[in-house]
């Protein structure tokens, strides 16, 4: 997974840097399948920095939040909690549908046997 961290009106220190990738690398744990994070502080308003957050996963669009705030570890984490609650409906999603395929598939399966059960019966007894 590629992580980039970009900043614009601005640079960000090493340490900030650092912090930043830490508390981002844990969305791999909400949804495993992420491909690429980018993040974009935007510092052109020093009181009030605006970050960007981007993730891209297998099979999906970018999730993507956004968020200002008067402390930049304030706005990333308010915009790493949105896309947990993305990822999390995402993953929700994906695995109840997949859930449901399997009995939908079985009781069609079982339809079409009664089905033919029921036409094979009267040729058994004539």
């Amino acid at each position: 997974m590629q992580i980039n961290i970009s900043s614009r009106h601005g640079q960000l220190s090493e340490a900030t840097r650092d912090k930043i990738k830490a508390k981002v690398e844990k969305l791999v744990r909400v949804f495993e399948r992420l491909t690429a994070i980018e993040i974009t502080v935007d510092l052109a308003h020093r009181d009030t920095p605006e970050v960007d957050l981007r993730v891209s996963a297998e099979h999906k669009h970018d999730f993507v939040a956004t968020e200002r705030s008067e402390d930049l570890m304030a706005a990333v984490d308010t915009s790493i909690h949105k896309l947990e609650q993305q990822l999390r409906k995402y993953k929700e999603k994906v695995q109840d549908h997949h859930r449901n395929l399997g009995p939908r598939s079985e009781g069609v399966r079982a339809e079409g046997a009664r089905a033919e059960g029921v036409q094979a019966e009267p040729e058994a007894g004539t």
